[in-house]
């Protein structure tokens, strides 16, 4: 195979008419790590290659493409051998949704043999690669099935690491869970990671390097790939004066946060900021575009913030937007407020460069591969809110600065377009897939020479040959994938308990979250109770 030109400009023939398995837990315009995947999935795609795309399916998401029915609908029964072998399929699997997070499912247990039957029609070998787009709960199974293959039988896989989900938990969960979580997924994501089958693990910055490596996953396997951003759709062309006159009347200075609704995503402090932003005397607006599926939890990081500012609405929430609007909310801000620390990359700081809005983040996580700092951006240290606050105040007063960060802001993006990013994704599975062939190939080869000798020796000596005791009942391939078997049920069986484990937590979060929703109607209700009538506290329930 030709090697790949240097800037990727090209898509590698070789990967035509390949098929292949991706699996992601989410598909859609969910979120940053969702739309990369779309953007590699449509690529892909346009240059005839056979992507079956398999994904958790909720009620909750905002993107269902055609599809077949549910898959978990026809796990258990025979495929029909008269159906035609499709292509570019979309298969949602079903799932237990996040109470954090309904845009997100942890995967129920399923079959990599289902799958290949569904994705790519039946009685079809094994796909050419599996990817595996931010492996957690589907991710996890395939890995995990995938190992207990035989050789002969398995396909190689490349996995995309985008996600920091101890980051996640080490944030959401209480003492001890959140130890306990941690560790837990080092210590399965290290030993997925590591096996044989896994050829490349793609990631987005240096700070999820440092996790991969500290999990022992081979250096040679590690393959940096950041993310592009469609620099036509954010564009500093898309400011609307008439979008700045209705989210600052008075021609405050326009702060901008796109990010989901989330104690994980930095808002506690982001609120201290606004704080102190007021407190300065700063005249601005902050503008946050963004939401969450679980109205709790929304209640809840609304809250953070001052209710006086958002009555004189200094802090507006714009809700969820995509395509244009959200194109157009980032050209029509000023300066791009980043606060969280577990972004492993944050397509939102990109886009927002792309759109020639200039950028302020803490120094942790994918941003500071991005921004740089002093050029089109500022980045801080992750807990010294005064510096934070201090190059907002810079950036918000210093128009010839601010146009200067815009400009620079939006040559850098230029340099990071998805066609480059996703013919280098596109060059590395091609390449994979060529390494796969010719190793076995070399297998078979090796087996051919071994049958022959085998073969001349027994003519030498036939009456000294003895057949294993197992060749006495059956033959060697069918006790081979007898063994295989056994090694998946196992593996299928951890996967579910594993499941029920994760699925009894989630139930006991989502009861937590029912019952202080109910509590905080009961007592905001005895407020109003109260402060009509005038009686004495104390809640009715």
């Amino acid at each position: 195979m030709d090697p790949a030109p240097p800037p990727y400009s090209s898509f590698p023939d070789a990967l035509r008419g390949k098929r292949i398995l991706l699996c992601t837990e989410s598909f859609g315009p969910v979120n940053g790590v969702s739309r990369t995947t779309l953007m590699l999935v449509n690529h892909l795609r346009a240059n005839d290659v056979d992507v079956a795309v398999v994904a958790p399916h909720t009620h909750e998401t905002t993107f269902t493409p055609q599809q077949p029915p549910p898959l978990s609908q026809q796990q258990h029964q025979q495929p029909d051998l008269t159906l035609p072998t499709t292509k570019n399929t979309t298969l949602r699997i079903s799932g237990f949704p996040l109470p954090y997070n309904p845009e997100l499912t942890i995967a129920y247990p399923v079959r990599l043999s289902i799958l290949y039957s569904r994705a790519f029609g039946p009685a079809t070998p094994p796909p050419d690669l599996i990817y595996l787009a931010s492996p957690a709960s589907l991710g996890f199974q395939v890995m995990l099935q995938l190992r207990n293959h035989p050789s002969a039988r398995r396909p190689p896989l490349l996995a995309n690491f985008q996600t920091d989900l101890a980051g996640y938990c080490a944030i959401l969960f209480p003492a001890p869970f959140s130890t306990l979580a941690v560790a837990a997924l080092a210590f399965v994501q290290g030993y997925l990671f590591n096996h044989a089958s896994v050829r490349t693990v793609f990631y987005p910055s240096r700070f999820v390097r440092r996790i991969l490596e500290g999990w022992r996953v081979e250096a040679a396997k590690l393959s940096l790939l950041q993310r592009g951003v469609d620099t036509a759709l954010f564009h500093p062309s898309r400011r609307r004066d008439g979008l700045r006159a209705q989210i600052a009347p008075g021609g405050e200075v326009v702060l901008i946060c796109v990010s989901r609704l989330a104690g994980e995503k930095g808002f506690g402090f982001l609120a201290g900021v606004v704080r102190e932003l007021d407190r300065r005397g700063l005249k601005f607006v902050l503008y946050v575009v963004g939401g969450n599926r679980n109205a709790t939890v929304e209640g809840e990081i609304k809250a953070l913030f001052d209710a006086r500012l958002k009555e004189e609405g200094r802090v507006v929430f714009a809700g969820f937007c995509v395509g244009e609007k959200l194109a157009e909310a980032y050209a029509s801000a000023d300066v791009f407020l980043h606060c969280s620390v577990t972004e492993t990359f944050g397509l939102v700081v990109l886009e927002s460069m792309a759109s020639g809005v200039p950028v302020v983040a803490r120094d942790e996580g994918g941003p500071s591969d991005i921004v740089r700092d002093g050029e089109t951006g500022y980045l801080t240290q992750p807990e010294d809110m005064g510096a934070f606050v201090d190059r907002v105040l810079v950036l918000a007063t210093d128009d010839a600065l601010r146009n200067r960060m815009s400009e620079n802001a939006r040559r850098q993006a230029e340099e990071a377009t998805w066609e480059r990013i996703n013919n280098r994704v596109a060059w590395r599975m091609a390449e994979t897939i060529e390494q796969s062939e010719r190793e076995r190939a070399g297998l078979r080869a090796r087996r051919k020479g071994l049958l022959g000798r085998d073969a001349q020796a027994e003519e030498r000596t036939p009456l000294l040959k003895t057949p294993p005791v197992s060749e006495w009942l059956l033959p060697a391939d069918t006790v081979q994938a007898r063994v295989a078997d056994v090694r998946v049920a196992w593996g299928m069986v951890a996967i579910s308990a594993t499941w029920v484990a994760i699925w009894a937590y989630l139930i006991f979060i989502k009861a937590g979250l029912w019952v202080k929703t109910k509590a905080r109607g009961c007592f905001g209700l005895w407020n109003v109770v109260q402060g009509a009538a005038g009686s004495t506290p104390g809640p009715p329930c």
